[in-house]
């Protein structure tokens, strides 16, 4: 008789715990957000992406100049080419092998100037957009805490398969960060991964 009581009371206090872990779980909020388009949103973005745009053109009207140069000399090595004949072989030999030391030289300066331009810009990058992603993600903790989330899913990382229910918390996070309702993200003018 007692063995069965323990039992009984064994089962019954499972019974609560349980019952108890579903309740909790039922009372956790869950929100989501697309953390990428506030990142966007922010006027530090707009700021940091025309800095990013500018950077990036002037690296690119650099290359632009010295790929215009190297063509020039392949245009002339070409033309001395087909202007080579047997009475000018030598001489126009000698230009060409010179030509063709200068075009190699040219084409790894083209391929260390892109190489540091890619390194400067994503230094860069990562010097503008960092704090940024701090600030929005500093905004989304505060946001959940203060409506008392629970969990707060990310739709722009890709990781959220399915979600139904929930709170869009973007507006709230908006607010905090002082973003316009009607805002629209700007287009990055380089590829941006905001680091979380």
């Amino acid at each position: 008789m007692r063995r069965m009581k323990n039992l009984f009371r064994s089962v019954a206090l499972v019974a609560v715990v349980f019952l108890g872990i579903q309740h909790v779980s039922a009372q956790q909020k869950i929100g989501h957000i697309n953390a990428d388009e506030i990142f966007q949103l922010t006027p530090e973005f707009k700021t940091a992406n025309d800095q990013l745009r500018t950077l990036n053109d002037t690296k690119t009207k650099e290359l632009q100049g010295m790929w215009e140069e190297f063509q020039k000399k392949q245009t002339e090595a070409n033309e001395k080419y087909r202007n080579r004949s047997e009475a000018n072989k030598e001489t126009v030999d000698a230009e060409l092998q010179s030509l063709g030391q200068e075009l190699q030289s040219m084409e790894q300066r083209i391929q260390e100037v892109q190489r540091v331009a890619q390194e400067d810009l994503g230094k860069k990058q990562q010097e503008l957009l960092a704090p940024i992603q701090t600030k929005v993600m500093n905004a989304i903790n505060a946001v959940a805490k203060e409506k008392g989330y629970a969990y707060v899913l990310d739709t722009s990382s890709g990781n959220v398969i399915y979600f139904q229910g929930g709170e869009d918390i973007a507006m709230d996070v908006r607010t905090k960060l002082g973003i316009s309702p009607d805002a629209k993200p700007v287009t990055p003018a380089v590829p941006t991964e905001p680091q979380q």
